[in-house]
C-alpha cells in the first residue's frame, strides 16, 4: 500500500507487543519470525526515505500477559494501541478483525485472495521438466528434472545464491501461505518451516536445525489417472469388492502418492466419499475430496473425527509413526476402506513394518492387497491371506501355527510366510523348491551356484552367531530355507536370547530358519539307523527309532495330554494318539534331546496333565 502511493507521507504505529511477538517466534527460529522482522526493517528504510513516519508505541507484554497470549491478551495490547492513537487498524487475523469492529475502531482486513496472484520468486527456477529444486546459501541453485522413471540433478546457474535472496524468497512464500486459500504452514519447529501451496510442497530450514539456509521446493511434473497404470483393472475390481484394505509400498520418490492421489480421485468419481489424512498434506485431488491433517498433533484425533463423519474410504498418506499403524488398523477393522502408503523398498521391508507393530493374526483383516510401485510403474500386486499350517522349513506337526501368507497375485506363487517363533514376530521368505530351467547352464554348473549361495549363506550365519560364542560355528545347510547350527552348550542360551529375541532376529535378517544346538549333540548323537530300532529308556518308556521318526511308546496312555520328563526336568508336552504312541520327526531338536538323553543313561517318565 505504502508502495503504490496509497499511504505516503501517513504515519504507521507499530504496538511494541507486535516487536515482542516477532523477536520470540525468531528466537524460537520460527520463519514466520524472521519473516515479520524483515517487514519492519523495510518500514524503517521507507521512513529514512521520509516515504512514511514510523511510530513504536506501547510496552512490551509482561510475562503474565504472554502466558495468557492464547487468551488474547497480547492481541488486546495491540488494539489498545489503535484506540488511544485513533488510528486504522490493519489486520489480517480474521478473529483479531472481528473483535477491532465490536470495539468501534476503524479496521481493514486483509482477506485471503482467491485469484490474481503474480508468480512466486521460486517459479523462476522451475520449468515444465523440474521436478525439484535445492537453493542453499552460497551453493549454486540445483534442480532435479526429468520423470519419475529416469530423473537427473543438474544445475541451474553458475551464480551462487545469496542470503538475501533466499529470506526474500522465504518471505514471500509465507505471505503466500497465508493469503493463499489453497496456502498451508504444515510444519513449524524450530529451525524448520513446511509450506504446502497448491501442488507445490517447499521446506524452509535455517541454523541450527540446518548448517545454513535452505529451500527445498517440490512438485509432481504430471497429473496421472488410474487407467494409465499397469494393472489398473486388478486394482479397480479389488478395491470396490470385498477387498478394501489396499497397501501402497515402494522407495522414495517412486511414484506412491501419484497412485494414491489416481485411486482416491477414481473412487471419488465412482460415487463413493473419499477423505485424505497427510501430514503434510500433498494430494493432488478434487476440491470434493477433504483432506485432513493432524487434529491437536495427533492422527488418532483425526481418526476419531473421521469416525463420526464416517467415509467410504480413507487414504493415509504416509504410515510412520507407531499410531499411524494402530489407527490405520482401528479404522480398517471398523469397516473402512484403507489405503495406506508407506516406504519400503520390497514387499518384505513394509509387512516387517507393519507386522512389528500390528498383531499378524489380524494383518489378513487389515491389508488384503499390496502393491508395489517403482519408478512410476506397478510391479507387483501381493494377496495377503491367512491359514494353520506348519511353515515352510520347518518339520514335524508340533510347529503348526497360525500363519499369514502373502503369495504373488499374477502367479499364486507363496513369496512370504509370518510367524510366531518364540515369542517373536517372523516374515520369512518362503525359497521355491522347483527352480525354473536355466537353459544356457549344465546342471554342474547350477550344483556349483547352488553351493556358491549356501556358502555365504553359512558365512553370514556364522558371522551372526558368532557374536554369541567363541568356539567354531558349524553350520549344516539342510535347504534353501533351512539350516542347522552347532556351538558351545554354554553358549546355546545366549545365543538363543530371551524368549528367542537373539536367534529371532537372526531368522529376520539372514532369511532362512535356523535350529540352535549345542556342539556336544553333534558330536554324542549315533548316525540314524537304517532300519527300524527299538530303545529301552529308563523308567519302562519305550522308544522306535526309524530312518524319519521317533515315536515314543506309551499304550497305557492312550488318547491323553502328558508331559515328558528326563528325571526332574520338564521336557515337552505333547498328546498322545489312540494307537498309544507320541510321533515327532526325527532330525526335530526334541527328538535329538531324547536320543541325547537316552545315551547319558536318564529315567524318562510320562505324567497325565
Amino acid at each position: 500500500m505504502i508502495q503504490t502511493g496509497e499511504y505516503k507521507g501517513a504515519s504507521i504505529i507499530i504496538p511494541e507487543a507486535v516487536v515482542a511477538e516477532l523477536e520470540a517466534q525468531a528466537n524460537q527460529g520460527r520463519e514466520i519470525g524472521f519473516s515479520g522482522l524483515t517487514e519492519l526493517q523495510a518500514l524503517c528504510r521507507l521512513s529514512e526515505e521520509g516515504t512514511i513516519e514510523l511510530k513504536f508505541v506501547g510496552v512490551r507484554p509482561t510475562l503474565e500477559q504472554v502466558k495468557l497470549a492464547s487468551g488474547g491478551e497480547i492481541d488486546a495490547l495491540i488494539r489498545n494501541a489503535a484506540i488511544e492513537n485513533s488510528a486504522k487498524f490493519i489486520t489480517s487475523d480474521v478473529v483479531q478483525a472481528e473483535v477491532a469492529k465490536a470495539k468501534g475502531l476503524d479496521v481493514i482486513y486483509l482477506r485471503p485472495q482467491v485469484e490474481g496472484f503474480t508468480p512466486l520468486g521460486i517459479d523462476q527456477f522451475f520449468d515444465e521438466h523440474t521436478i525439484a529444486v535445492y537453493l542453499k546459501d552460497r551453493v549454486s541453485p540445483m534442480a532435479k528434472k526429468g520423470t519419475v522413471k529416469e530423473m537427473r540433478l543438474v544445475k541451474i546457474r553458475d551464480q551462487y545464491i545469496t542470503d538475501y535472496e533466499l529470506r526474500s524468497l522465504a518471505q514471500e512464500i509465507l505471505e503466500r501461505a497465508k493469503r493463499d486459500p489453497d496456502g498451508f504452514i504444515e510444519l513449524e519447529k524450530r529451525g524448520v518451516t513446511v509450506v504446502q501451496i497448491g501442488s507445490m510442497r517447499i521446506a524452509i530450514t535455517r541454523r541450527p536445525f540446518s548448517d545454513g539456509m535452505e529451500i527445498t521446493a517440490v512438485r509432481p511434473i504430471a497429473d496421472v489417472s488410474l487407467e494409465q497404470f499397469n494393472k489398473a483393472s486388478i486394482i479397480k475390481t479389488r478395491i470396490v469388492g470385498d477387498k478394501r484394505g489396499l497397501l501402497i509400498a515402494g522407495s522414495p520418490g517412486g511414484g506412491k502418492t501419484t497412485l494414491a492421489q489416481s485411486i482416491a480421485t477414481y473412487l471419488a468419481d465412482h460415487g463413493y466419499v473419499v477423505k485424505t489424512m497427510e501430514a503434510p498434506r500433498e494430494l493432488q485431488v478434487p476440491d470434493h475430496i477433504t483432506q485432513y491433517t493432524t487434529l491437536e498433533g495427533s492422527m488418532e484425533n483425526t481418526a476419531d473425527v473421521l469416525m463420526l463423519v464416517r467415509p467410504d474410504f480413507v487414504i493415509f498418506d504416509e504410515l510412520r509413526k507407531n499410531e499411524d499403524f494402530r489407527v490405520f488398523a482401528d479404522m480398517r477393522l471398523a469397516g473402512i476402506g484403507m489405503v495406506g502408503v508407506i516406504h519400503a523398498i520390497g514387499a518384505h521391508d513394509a509387512l516387517q513394518r507393519f507386522s512389528d507393530r500390528v498383531d499378524f493374526g489380524v494383518l489378513p483383516q487389515i491389508i488384503n492387497t499390496i502393491i508395489f510401485v517403482d519408478k512410476g510403474e506397478i510391479t507387483n500386486i501381493y494377496d495377503v491371506g491367512f491359514t494353520i499350517k506348519v511353515p515352510e522349513g520347518m518339520s514335524s506337526e508340533i510347529n503348526l501355527r497360525p500363519v499369514t501368507t502373502v503369495s504373488d497375485y499374477e502367479s499364486g506363487d507363496l513369496l512370504f510366510e509370518i510367524f510366531k517363533y518364540d515369542g517373536e514376530t517372523i516374515v520369512m521368505p518362503v525359497m521355491s523348491t522347483v527352480a525354473a530351467p536355466a537353459p544356457l547352464k549344465s546342471p554342474s554348473v547350477q550344483r556349483e551356484e547352488e553351493n556358491a549361495q549356501w556358502k555365504i549363506l553359512e558365512k553370514e550365519i556364522q558371522r551372526e552367531i558368532g557374536r554369541y560364542t567363541d568356539g567354531y560355528v558349524d553350520v549344516h545347510m539342510l535347504s534353501d530355507s533351512k539350516a542347522v547350527v552347532y556351538i558351545e552348550d554354554k553358549d546355546v542360551p545366549a545365543a538363543i536370547g530371551k524368549g528367542g529375541k537373539n536367534i529371532a532376529a537372526i531368522v529376520n535378517k539372514v532369511g532362512i530358519g535356523i535350529d540352535i544346538r549345542p556342539r556336544t549333540e553333534l558330536e554324542k548323537v549315533p548316525a540314524a539307523p537304517v532300519q527300524e530300532e527299538e530303545l529301552q529308556l529308563g523308567g519302562g518308556v519305550k522308544i522306535r527309532l526309524d530312518k524319519k521318526q521317533l515315536a515314543i511308546i506309551c499304550p497305557e496312555q492312550s488318547g491323553k495330554i502328558v508331559d515328558v520328563f528326563s528325571g526332574k526336568e520338564y521336557l515337552f508336552t505333547a498328546t498322545v494318539n489312540d494307537t498309544g504312541e507320541i510321533h515327532l520327526a526325527k532330525n526335530s531338536t526334541i527328538a535329538q534331546e531324547l536320543i541325547k538323553r537316552y545315551n547319558q543313561g536318564d529315567t524318562i517318565k510320562l505324567r497325565p496333565v
